[in-house]
Order: structure tokens, then sequence, then C-alpha cells
């Protein structure tokens, strides 16, 4: 390994932030690849293929985190994993979905 890993910062958009089905999603992504994969904040990365490892973060929405891939397919694993960041790991924003819902009472 010759080359350095490669790095980028993803953020946490869902609402819920890294709860258990994101994390999830994270672990059987990076489970795809050969590469090592991190991630983590403030200094503390952690194997992104680890489900506990990554609930350990505590990462709510907003977070931004370190991601690090090294390995023969780490540029595409790094694509991959950005992607589920930057579709919110398709959840639904639902902090809203009932704003302005009357409840009726039957007669």
């Amino acid at each position: 390994m010759n080359k350095s890993p490669l790095s980028r910062t993803v953020t946490v958009l869902n609402a819920q932030g890294l709860h258990a089905r994101p994390a999830d999603l994270l672990v059987r992504m990076a489970s795809k690849y050969e590469s090592t994969i991190l991630i983590g904040k403030d200094g503390e990365l952690v194997d992104c293929k680890s489900i506990l490892s990554l609930l350990t973060l505590g990462a709510g929405e907003g977070t931004e985190l370190s991601l690090q891939a090294d390995g023969s397919d780490a540029a595409e694993a790094i694509e991959s994993i950005t992607h589920l960041f930057e579709t919110g790991f398709d959840e639904k924003n639902e902090k809203n979905e009932m704003q302005g819902v009357k409840p009726t009472i039957d007669s």
C-alpha cells in the first residue's frame, strides 16, 4: 500500500441521525468492499463495517464525519458511502408530516 488512504468529509442529513437502520445500510455498503473503511468524528475513527462501532459515534443530524478508505477499491467505496449520506439514507424527513392536521371527532 504505497498510496495514502482516501478521505472525505460527509454530513449526516437525515433527521434521526445515524441510528440503527442507516448504520445497518452503511455496514452493508462498506462490507461490499475489500478496502479498510474508517469513519469518525473528533479524531476518533471506527470500523465502518461494525454496526456497534458506528452506533457509538452518536452522530445526530448535522454531524460532520471523516470518512477514510484504504485499499484497491477505496475510491469506489468512498463514492458509494458518500452517496448514502448525500441521500439521507433514503429516509423521509417526517418532522412536519402531521403539522396542520387537525383530529376529527365523530359525534
